[in-house]
């Protein structure tokens, strides 16, 4: 993994040929760097990834839709997670610190990157980077038009689930049975010494490895 001045890690070599890639082979080349003198000359829409302000992507999202009509996208994820009041579900950026934005850098970028809850374009030493408008169109269905990606997985027979709400909070037990009809499922834990199966409902039971 190597660490850019920026803060932001890519495997494998990071620039090669003016391009960059995530270092996994399963993934299609989507990420691409471009020098400014190439950008300037460019006067077609491209999507950026920009920092923003901690705290502030969604906000600084919205600012730039309202201000200068540009295309932007601030996927958040949607998930449950055990509190002291049981299991609640949660709203957090996909991305911590960064959105995704489409100008034409040539007339738009000083603009773009002064703007409210916005750090910059993010780069790699003298070459910005550039996003692949089919990941993002492909991220932008899966989000929806809520930009909100919920995860909920589906809890099977033999999983390990910690327990989040009831009598036996906190406690990490094992799925015996499914019981789909009822949302409900059966689980073997151990409890004062001895290993006790109880019915639980789906709701109050999260996976223990996320």
């Amino acid at each position: 993994m190597k660490m850019f001045e920026n803060g932001v890690g890519i495997g494998g070599d990071a620039l090669q040929n003016g391009s960059a890639t995530l270092g996994c082979p399963s993934f299609p080349r989507f990420l691409m760097t471009h020098s400014r003198s190439e950008l300037a000359a460019i006067d077609v829409p491209m999507w950026f990834c920009l920092r923003t302000h901690p705290k502030h992507e969604h906000i600084a999202a919205a600012g730039l839709r309202r201000q200068f009509e540009i295309g932007c996208f601030s996927p958040r994820l949607r998930f449950r997670k055990a509190t002291r009041r049981g299991a609640v579900w949660f709203v957090e950026p996909m991305f911590p610190g960064y959105l995704f934005a489409e100008f034409v850098y040539s007339s738009m970028h000083r603009a773009v990157e002064h703007a409210s809850g916005v750090h910059g374009v993010v780069h790699f030493g003298d070459y910005l980077a550039t996003i692949d408008s089919l990941v993002i169109a492909a991220l932008q269905e899966k989000a929806g038009d809520e930009e909100v990606v919920t995860i909920d997985p589906e809890i099977q027979s033999g999983q390990s689930v910690h327990i989040a709400e009831g009598p036996f909070q906190g406690l990490e037990a094992v799925v015996t049975r499914v019981l789909s009809a009822k949302q409900r499922v059966k689980v073997l834990l151990e409890f004062l010494g001895r290993s006790v199966e109880t019915e639980i409902s789906m709701p109050k039971v999260l996976p223990a490895k996320r």
